[in-house]
């Protein structure tokens, strides 16, 4: 089966987001790797939808959707949310820092030795943390210079 057969159609920005649209409702569903996220505004056409996935792949429903690839997700009567808090605290965490002071400038004022070379280590764990920040910078845009430096 595949989802294109029961009507969704493939986003042209990001091959794994399907969207349906019916005459009073919409469903969106995105995949990553072995987790779906099925949203919309139709209860009934979304249990339909988790019903035939059930039966093709055996799906297990988690509920309401809290955490995702390092997003915490949050309803308020405002709308949805989204937070990478835990994921920073998480890094802080993996590179010793979680006890440093928070600065209003993330960056030296003064970047005479910035571009000098330095020596690391262990390449791999630096890359690793890079890597982390970039795709923390999705919901943290105050660090994107920063980070890219």
């Amino acid at each position: 089966m595949s989802i294109l057969t029961i009507g969704f159609i493939q986003s042209q920005g990001d091959n794994s987001f399907f969207i349906k649209k019916l005459e009073k409702s919409f469903i969106a569903l995105l995949v990553y790797v072995d987790d779906i996220i099925l949203i919309g505004d139709d209860m009934h056409e979304i249990n339909n939808v988790k019903n035939l996935l059930n039966t093709t792949f055996k799906i297990k429903d988690l509920g309401k959707l809290k955490y995702f690839l390092g997003l915490e997700i949050t309803r308020t009567h405002d709308g949805i949310h989204l937070c990478h808090k835990k994921y920073a605290l998480e890094i802080l965490d993996d590179v010793g820092m979680l006890g440093a002071k928070p600065t209003t400038t993330p960056m030296q004022k003064k970047a005479e030795n910035m571009f000098e070379e330095v020596d690391i280590h262990e390449p791999s764990s630096y890359r690793r943390l890079i890597g982390r920040l970039l795709y923390l910078v999705n919901t943290r845009p105050n660090i994107c210079f920063v980070v890219h430096i």
